[in-house]
Formats: C-alpha cells, sequence, structure tokens
C-alpha cells in the first residue's frame, strides 16, 4: 500500500495593507480550496494571519504564489511537518483586527514595537536578574508549556491583557521587559502597546516560541512543557534538549499535558486531564457540567440515567475523607 504524502504545517503573518479585505478574503478561500490546503486564515485591513496544512506539494504552492505578490515577498513561513492535517476545514475570514485588542488608539508595529530579539538574544536576556519575561498568550496556553519564570497573566483572552497589565503595574515598573507569543504576532502589537504605556525597555521574541524551539543554537532551551496551537495537534514540542511537563491534570494534580474541552458544550471549557480521568469525571469539570442535558461525553458513550447517577456517586464516595 502506498503510503501517504509528507503534509506540512505552515504559520505565518505579515502586517502590510491589504485594499478591501473582504473581497481578497473571498478570492483567497478559493485560491486554498483549488491548491488543496486546510487550515484558518484572517484577513484585514492591516494584514494577514494564517496556519494552513496540505502535502509538501500543496504548501510549497501555496508560499511560492504568496511570495509573487509584494505585499507578502518577505513573508516569513514556520514550518512543521505532520502526519496529516491539522484541520478539518478551510476558512479565511474577513476580521477587523488580526489580533483582537480592541484598544481605542490601535496599534501600528510598524511604527512602534518592542526590540526584536532572535532565540540566543532572547536566552541570554532571560539569565539577566533585571528581566521580567511576560507571557502574552491566554492562561490555558501557559499551563500547558512557558519559560521558566514567566509570569502568568491571569487571563481567558488576548485582549484582557492590557487590563491586566495596568493592574498589575508593579510588577513590570523599572524592569527590562522580555514578551513572547506561539508565532510572534501578538507580540508586535502588545510590546508597542506597553511602549506607548510608558515602560521604556522592551523586547519581543522574535518570530515566537515556534522559532525559539527550531533553532540549532538554543534548541528550545529553557522551555518547558508543550506549546499550545490552534489546531488537531493541540500542542507541539519546543525544548529539544530536556522535557520538563508542567502541566497538571484537573482533577487530580499529576503531571499531564492532555487537554479536553468540557462535555458540556455551553460550557466548554479546556482542562488537562488523563484518559483515566476522562472517563472516570465523565469529561466535565463540575457536577453541573456532568448533569448538563446536553452533555456530550453521556451521548457518546450512550449512558442512561442510571449509570450517570452510580457514577456521581461513586465519585462523591472517592471524594468523602478516610476515618
Amino acid at each position: 500500500m502506498e503510503k501517504n504524502p509528507k503534509f506540512r504545517v505552515l504559520l505565518y503573518y505579515q502586517y502590510v495593507e491589504i485594499e478591501e479585505p473582504d473581497v481578497f478574503a473571498k478570492r483567497h478561500l478559493k485560491f486554498c480550496k483549488n491548491i488543496g490546503l486546510k487550515g484558518r486564515i484572517l484577513v484585514a485591513s492591516e494584514g494577514i494571519n494564517g496556519t494552513v496544512s496540505g502535502t509538501w506539494e500543496q504548501t510549497e504552492t501555496y508560499m511560492n504564489e504568496m511570495k509573487k505578490d509584494p505585499r507578502f515577498e518577505t513573508m516569513v513561513f514556520k514550518i512543521d511537518e505532520s502526519d496529516g492535517h491539522a484541520f478539518k476545514k478551510m476558512h479565511v475570514r474577513h476580521r477587523p483586527e488580526l489580533v483582537t485588542l480592541r484598544l481605542e488608539d490601535d496599534i501600528n508595529p510598524h511604527e512602534i514595537t518592542g526590540k526584536y530579539l532572535e532565540p540566543s538574544e532572547f536566552y541570554q536576556a532571560m539569565q539577566d536578574e533585571e528581566t521580567i519575561v511576560l507571557d502574552a498568550r491566554n492562561d490555558y496556553e501557559y499551563d500547558l508549556g512557558h519559560f521558566r519564570g514567566a509570569i502568568r497573566p491571569d487571563i481567558k483572552t488576548f485582549r484582557e491583557l492590557p487590563d491586566w497589565v495596568r493592574e498589575n503595574k508593579e510588577k513590570l515598573e523599572g524592569k527590562k521587559i522580555l514578551t513572547y507569543c506561539t508565532g510572534g504576532i501578538r507580540c508586535e502589537k502588545f510590546s508597542g502597546w506597553l511602549k506607548k504605556e510608558g515602560f521604556e525597555d522592551v523586547a519581543q521574541l522574535h518570530g515566537g516560541i515556534v522559532t525559539y524551539g527550531k533553532d540549532p543554537e538554543v534548541q528550545g532551551e529553557l522551555w518547558d512543557g508543550q506549546c499550545y496551537v490552534f489546531d488537531e495537534r493541540i500542542s507541539v514540542p519546543v525544548n529539544q534538549k530536556e522535557h520538563v511537563i508542567v502541566g497538571r491534570d484537573y482533577f487530580d494534580g499529576t503531571p499531564c499535558e492532555r487537554y479536553v474541552n468540557c462535555a458540556n458544550p455551553e460550557c466548554n471549557k479546556q482542562i488537562l486531564c488523563s484518559e483515566e480521568n476522562e472517563h472516570k469525571y465523565m469529561r466535565s469539570c463540575t457536577d453541573e457540567c456532568r448533569v448538563h442535558p446536553r452533555n456530550l461525553y453521556i451521548q457518546e458513550h450512550n449512558l442512561s440515567e442510571d449509570e450517570v447517577k452510580e457514577r456521581i456517586e461513586n465519585l462523591k464516595h472517592d471524594l468523602e475523607p478516610s476515618v
């Protein structure tokens, strides 16, 4: 039997003016579908941000065609090998912003942004005692993996980050600030916003975590855990020298790097959970979610009402203190 062709995942962005982005998005969707790609691409008047997957030939065609456009000829593609598609469908959507900050006075990275640090420079800078390393991602991304000693903002979405910084300004004042994100696009704006807020010494990891992990010199050193990605893979490795698990199972606190979504679709909370605990707790983060009428785990496993009650009683028994 012939093996499947080698697949690749492309991660990329470019801040560049795009006229009629809604029209561009429709044409670009047709172009991607004709090639055979799958993925998620956002288009705005300020540029493009995408992750797509396809065979070697399909991804090569995409990159070559994109670089023929003067707007994208300098765009950097971060490439991961994959066993198959990282997405189920192909989406290209027009959005007001490439990354959602919703600032009253938007940031243009071409006008103001933090200093770019290449992986080796970032590695050295992290070890300066006067330096603060600030994760620019969401809490669930941090919980799966992060740079050693990095600050974890208590945020669920990127647009909450400016408010968090203002509320925790004392932690950052007078320090050298290093910030990082998955591929670099969030830091382009966030580091510029930090400078606009009055923080003077601000730098960002050029190319993001993905580039840091592939760098032949640093090889992902000082990164613990995995890097969260927004596709079917969920996570990718970063540190090539050692693997330190930082994720903790939502239910028992044991080391874990397996994310699932709560079975209650109205909750859909992402939780780190072992396969054993997924079944034990019916993939539900609370008792309320376990008995929710739309619980997907119950539907998938065709559990009767009595079986659900029995499982919940068993959980209560397990939680009772021993005498």
